[in-house]
């Protein structure tokens, strides 16, 4: 393995200096070789794309697009194939996070970028793709139109690998030159995507561009906000203010803000399934190492079960005891390593006052934690796969507990509501929550659900009318 990534792909017949000297060495950043950027590249790069969009993407027939990243998938899913050795080897480096946990992220990520997946969310989308290609009838006459704007800027968070490569997937399906930022922790399968993609399809050689560089380089980042008809920002409350205070006027965006997880146990799932339940609320923890939008912070649960809260806590911390073993944590920035060892600490001395709380945890080991708070105020979780679990009567009275949280609540995975579903689901809805799942499905929403309650393409796209008469 080389000793640095190139956290780069260019447009066909673009080039920029790479950056030498002690800003391109291993650290800071880790691993990644950079170009030496200035505003100027940006400007040259947006006009590039405009070019290889008009001369080669638009024109692109929808289902084209699909193949080349259905070839690109299957290269991902071969291990013998360099692009997925590649990206095995860089993954985990440069994400902070296990191996073990690198291959699962993969070989989720890429199972979204197969042909039947982005087939059903084109249909799901759209019904009839082929409006990505050219006019179509409506029912009611006239004719209709959809298209990508001309050049889609990604503006990635960092902290779930994927993320990046499947927004640059989504803008080139309606037909959107790409100009990506990557967050530091998402650089290599952005990259190895475009490499790929360009590859498998010459007409997309020339309408994408991924390019990582630091946050602090707010003079590239302003100069891409500026040249580019849409902006796609993930991030925090702070990322996302920043941007759109930068923003011109006619420049449209679509901010993709700070979310989080929650899951509710029912007296259903508490019963002769609560070690399995245990385990798959485990494993929503454990995937992406806590840091993705889906991933559960707190566990509502309720009393009345043949299992108590209490003990359904043991579980849950035995299972990510034995999760730790098989995927295990990465490793832990000081900061959050302090601040789990302090929310043990406190969480320790309650539990000696005999409030009731109790709390298990890893050790200097691992950073799993399970803080048991009866009547505990819901606080989202300092990451490092750390969880509250609060008990209540009913499932209605948790929804109650997360009305506070509504800016922020993203997925619900929910087992053993019984008869309450519909009601509950109704209550989470009015909520504003904007999926519902199986604590088994958390971590994985389908490549067609509506991403903070918006269609992930109709998202992304103009609609153009062409009215009888004309």
């Amino acid at each position: 393995m080389a000793s640095l990534f190139s956290s780069w792909q260019l447009p066909r017949g673009f080039s920029a200096p790479i950056l030498e000297g002690e800003e391109g060495a291993p650290s800071p950043p880790p691993f990644l070789r950079r170009l030496a950027l200035e505003p100027r590249h940006i400007r040259e790069l947006a006009a590039a794309l405009r070019r290889g969009r008009e001369e080669g993407l638009v024109g692109l027939p929808v289902f084209r697009i699909v193949e080349a990243a259905d070839r690109v998938a299957a290269r991902f899913l071969d291990p013998g194939d360099p692009l997925a050795q590649e990206a095995l080897a860089w993954l985990g480096p440069t994400a902070g996070v296990s191996s073990p946990m690198a291959r699962i992220i993969l070989e989720g990520m890429v199972r979204d970028w197969t042909r039947p997946r982005l087939e059903r969310l084109l249909e799901e989308e759209f019904g009839d793709p082929t409006v990505l290609d050219a006019f179509q009838s409506t029912a009611r006459g006239g004719r209709r139109r959809a298209l990508g704007l001309p050049v889609t800027f990604h503006l990635g968070a960092g902290s779930v690998p994927g993320v990046g490569a499947t927004s640059l997937l989504r803008a080139l399906l309606v037909k959107s030159a790409v100009l990506l930022k990557p967050g530091r922790g998402d650089v290599v399968l952005p990259v190895l995507l475009a490499r790929g993609l360009a590859a498998a399809e010459p007409a997309l050689a020339s309408a994408v561009a991924v390019i990582y560089w630091p946050g602090s380089r707010t003079d590239l980042t302003g100069e891409a906000l500026r040249v580019s008809d849409l902006v796609v920002a993930y991030g925090d409350d702070e990322t996302v203010g920043w941007v759109r205070s930068h923003l011109p006027p006619h420049v449209q965006l679509r901010a993709y803000r700070h979310r989080l997880g929650v899951g509710m146990v029912g007296r259903a799932a508490l019963g002769g399934t609560a070690w399995a339940t245990a385990r798959d609320a485990a494993r929503a923890v454990v995937l992406f190492d806590q840091r993705g939008c889906t991933s559960p912070h707190v566990f509502v649960v309720e009393e009345g079960g043949g299992v108590s809260p209490r003990d359904w806590a043991a579980l849950l911390g035995e299972a990510l005891r034995e999760m730790e073993e098989t995927l295990p944590s990465g490793p832990l920035e000081p900061e959050t390593w302090a601040t789990v060892h302090q929310l043990r600490g406190a969480a320790e001395l309650e539990e000696e006052m005999g409030n009731g709380v109790v709390v298990r945890h890893g050790g200097a080991e691992a950073p799993w934690t399970v803080v048991f708070h009866p009547g505990g105020e819901l606080l989202p979780s300092c990451l490092g796969r750390v969880v509250r679990v609060v008990p209540v009567p009913d499932l209605h009275q948790g929804v109650a507990l997360l009305s506070g949280w509504e800016k922020y609540l993203q997925t619900v995975g929910v087992a053993g509501a019984g008869e309450g579903a519909e009601a509950l689901a109704e209550a989470l809805a009015r909520l504003g929550v904007c999926r519902i799942t199986s604590l088994g499905n958390m971590p994985w929403p389908p490549p067609w659900w509506h991403h903070d309650g918006v269609g992930p393409l109709q998202a992304l796209v103009r609609w153009t009318d062409w009215e009888p008469g004309v």
